[in-house]
């Protein structure tokens, strides 16, 4: 944990395994309920800030041998590096094998499962039916 990291409420950090780490740099603050959940590795720069309800992982479960149950089958893991100055906001979750520039901004409410260039701005185009009956 760098110097100055802050965080509110419900914050958890699971470390799963022999390999886990996690890295949060200097000046980061998580809001409300993030999560942040290694078998990997996890890397966050300097002064990066996550609105609430945030997940980060690192690891998926393997699924694909029917005969066996689910949570049986073990893990597939890949490093997540989100960089400096980043602004994560409400209800995002972050996939492994993910890395995210410095200087990013992403938007609420995505699914992070590309790679995101430094100086990028993510949204996730969401589409409201409103039917009155």
């Amino acid at each position: 944990m760098g110097k100055n990291f802050s965080f509110r409420k419900g914050f958890s950090i699971v470390l799963d395994g022999p390999k886990a780490n996690i890295s949060i740099g200097d000046y980061c603050f998580f809001n409300n309920f993030c999560t942040i959940a290694a078998r990997s590795k996890i890397t966050i720069g300097d002064y990066s800030i996550f609105g609430e309800n945030i997940k980060i992982y690192d690891h998926n479960h393997k699924y694909k041998k029917n005969e066996i149950p689910i949570k049986d089958q073990g893990y597939t893991e890949a490093p997540i590096t989100i960089g400096k100055h980043c602004w994560i906001a409400s209800n995002v979750i972050i996939l492994k094998g993910i890395t995210i520039g410095d200087n990013c901004v992403i938007g609420a409410g995505c699914i992070v499962h590309e790679d995101v260039p430094d100086n990028s701005v993510l949204i996730c185009k969401q589409q409201q039916i409103l039917k009155n009956n």
